[in-house]
């Protein structure tokens, strides 16, 4: 059997013929992004640092639970190398994932049309986050900052009508005083009450700039109406000094429970936690402790030139089948092979315990990176991430693909792997933001058995386009177990991580 996958870009149509050998159905990847619509200059002030014009990268996806044909969108525009972009952007797809319109997307920053008198009266905005209520009412956040003071906010707006039209800006927090940095906010709409949604974010506190002291609490908000006002927010987790978190994101089990998942950065030690709230975001537990994590981070085998990934945020999902209490968790780990490679954790119990960490990137030979995890309505976990397994020694690009792997056994084996990008990119293409940059997250949600992958690639040597963010879906039939007992095969070291490379700048930020 062979299968034909067709990429679109722009001015391009490339055909490649594949061999199935075929762990699921992949569908002709979409081209979701296009021109950038921001002209030069639209920031309002002078900026310092590179701009990569014609560059998209992070992106997120959400499907309307009410409408499954109906997918949002949301990816940084325009990305600087010295944090954030020109503006974060927003696609809409009415034909579950096959094609992608750009509305006017919430004008996060002043080149999207942001001012004082609409609320986004901001240089730069990055950190793009999507979700739907189960009544169809999409909700969008944002990190908005300035670069030439250190003004920044945590913005949130709504839309009625499937992402083609957003409402007004909300702001949850807005900081313009030097020692204050929001960081990594996420949003998640209640798929048990449209009355829910939930933002959580940390925010870091240097009191004395020029020292070496910090604080890192976990900031969490909510609205209680449907998003068109939201109640102060409040700290849910202070780790103390020298401590923070990082990556925070709620996910909501089928009884109204919710699980944030997030970095906890102790000292030098990085650790993959959660927290629990049985009362909507009212109260919340302790941490609990899932795992050390011990990534090494990624580079380019060659010259060591870093590779920027999601290599210190976890990612969550869960089982949403009524009556059910599974949690997934997917990371990047070095303890199996002395290079990163995705690792699943599990627990059936809400997120109280939690199972030892289990390998599921396929090729332990090469690097892996940047997991996204997903459960569908039929309880089948999918994972899809990045690596090098097309690159060699001899090749003078770096050469990437994207992935996907789906179990059936609540993540006990999964399928062999189905490579997503019809053709190998090369990383080395995209905008250097702290490495090679192309999101440090991407997006994945589920409709049916099938699966909605959107995420960024780089176009090799295509300076004047350096990335695109593409989609696709994913389906049966799904082929038999590939990576069950991985882990004993390659053998299992002692986690090597090296979190002094992650902390050479404290506190850890990720804009």
């Amino acid at each position: 059997m062979r299968r034909r996958i067709v990429v679109f870009t722009v001015g391009l149509v490339i055909v490649l013929m594949a061999a199935s050998g075929a762990a699921a159905d992949v569908d002709p990847l979409t081209v979701v992004t296009g021109p950038t619509p921001f002209a030069s200059g639209c920031n309002g002030a002078p900026q310092t640092g590179i701009l990569y014009p014609n560059a998209e990268v992070e992106p997120w996806v959400e499907v309307n639970p009410a409408r499954r044909s109906n997918l949002v969108g949301v990816w940084q525009q325009d990305r600087w190398d010295n944090g954030g972009a020109q503006g974060n952007l927003t696609g809409v797809s009415d034909d579950r994932g096959r094609t992608w319109s750009r509305p006017t997307p919430p004008p996060f920053s002043r080149c999207a049309g942001g001012t004082a008198g609409n609320g986004g009266d901001y240089e730069r905005a990055t950190d793009p986050w999507v979700s739907f209520s189960p009544n169809g009412r999409a909700h969008q956040i944002a990190l908005s900052f300035n670069d030439s003071n250190p003004t920044n906010a945590v913005l949130a707006s709504s839309s009625r009508d499937g992402g083609r039209t957003w409402g007004p800006i909300k702001t949850l927090i807005r900081d313009a005083d030097i020692r204050f940095f929001n960081d990594k906010e996420s949003i998640t709409a209640d798929p048990t009450d449209s009355r829910f949604v939930y933002a959580v974010w940390d925010r870091l506190f240097v009191p004395d700039p020029a020292g070496e002291t910090f604080f890192g609490p976990t900031l969490f908000a909510r609205s209680t109406n449907g998003g068109r006002t939201w109640e102060r927010p409040r700290v849910i987790l202070d780790p103390g000094e020298n401590n923070q978190t990082i990556g925070n994101q709620i996910a909501v089990l089928p009884n109204g429970d919710l699980i944030n998942a997030f970095d906890l950065i102790i000292g030098d030690s990085l650790h993959v936690a959660v927290q629990r709230s049985r009362n909507k975001g009212r109260t919340w537990s302790p941490p609990v402790i899932v795992s050390p994590l011990g990534t090494i981070g990624v580079v380019d085998p060659r010259d060591g030139a870093p590779v920027r990934t999601g290599d210190i945020l976890p990612e969550i999902a869960v089982d949403p089948r009524k009556g059910k209490r599974t949690v997934y968790l997917v990371w990047q780990d070095a303890r199996y092979t002395g290079a990163d490679q995705v690792v699943l954790s599990r627990s059936a119990n809400g997120g109280r315990t939690w199972s030892a960490p289990k390998l599921v990137s396929e090729n332990p030979a090469t690097q892996a990176f940047t997991p996204s995890v997903e459960v569908d309505r039929h309880g089948n976990v999918g994972v899809t991430y990045y690596d090098f397994t097309s690159d060699t020694v001899a090749s003078p690009t770096l050469d990437t693909d994207y992935w996907f792997t789906r179990s059936r056994d609540r993540g006990a084996t999964f399928s062999a792997r189905e490579r997503v990008t019809a053709r190998t990119f090369d990383m080395r293409s995209a905008p250097f933001a702290g490495g090679f940059f192309v999101g440090d997250y991407e997006g994945l949600d589920s409709a049916g058995r099938t699966f909605k992958p959107v995420f960024g690639v780089a176009n090799t040597g295509n300076q004047a386009n350096p990335t695109d963010i593409l989609a696709t879906t994913v389906g049966p039939p799904f082929g038999g177990s590939a990576t069950a007992g991985a882990a004993a095969r390659v053998g299992v070291a002692d986690a090597r991580h090296t979190p002094g490379r992650l902390r050479d700048i404290a506190p850890a930020r990720r804009r």
